[in-house]
């Protein structure tokens, strides 16, 4: 889940939610009694808090994704749509104090068809196969780097560099974020491949 500060809701609020929320997801159900909700107030959507449903006893795991306004609800399906809906709804505030923690939280809950790009800001991003050798963590750590805001455009949009894993490759990227919150991703280089990490497809 994206890092911020979050609430856990008591039970009264958690059912009032999942009465909603239950009615939204298909095959197994939230029971209130064991699911928790961390409820997290992002600094670009004013009004809007984000929703974190997860009920670790069923196995496989129950966990959605979730924004709610009052009594309005969106769940999070994975795709970039949800989150451009409610960019146009709260809508989304897009600035230098809030862009790379938008990126982040974007990322976190976006994936594309070949896969999840996963910010590498620190090593601590990385989800090893196994732990490499310190050396090897050294050699690593050379090509990641915290992302960087490089310009404001004049038309409001922001171009970052950042460092992402697709699969098993480290790249170097730009990314561009328009005022409306709408996401692009070009000039890609290859940093490293074949790296021993786990396959972020289904990652969550």
């Amino acid at each position: 889940m994206f890092q911020e500060a979050h609430v856990k809701l008591d039970l009264d609020e958690t059912a009032s939610v999942l009465d909603v929320v239950n009615e939204m997801v298909e095959g197994s159900l939230f029971d209130p009694l064991e699911t928790t909700i961390l409820a997290v107030d992002l600094p670009f959507y004013e009004g809007w808090r984000f929703l974190d449903i997860a009920d670790h006893a069923t196995s496989p795991p129950l966990q959605r994704y979730v924004f709610q306004k009052e009594d309005g609800f969106i769940m999070l399906d994975w795709s970039y749509r949800p989150i451009y809906v409610v960019n146009e709804l709260a809508p989304v505030k897009i600035d230098e104090e809030t862009v790379l923690d938008y990126v982040r939280f974007f990322f976190s809950h976006v994936r594309g068809k070949h896969g999840r790009f996963i910010l590498c800001e620190s090593l601590e991003n990385v989800n090893w196969k196994e732990e490499p050798p310190v050396t090897a963590r050294k050699s690593f750590a050379d090509f990641i780097k915290p992302m960087e805001i490089l310009e404001m455009r004049e038309d409001g949009v922001f171009k970052i560099d950042a460092r992402m894993l697709l699969k098993d490759a480290l790249f170097k990227v730009n990314v561009y974020v328009e005022p409306s919150g709408r996401v692009t991703l070009t000039d890609h280089e290859v940093l490293i491949e074949d790296m021993p990490v786990l396959d972020h497809v289904f990652a969550q």
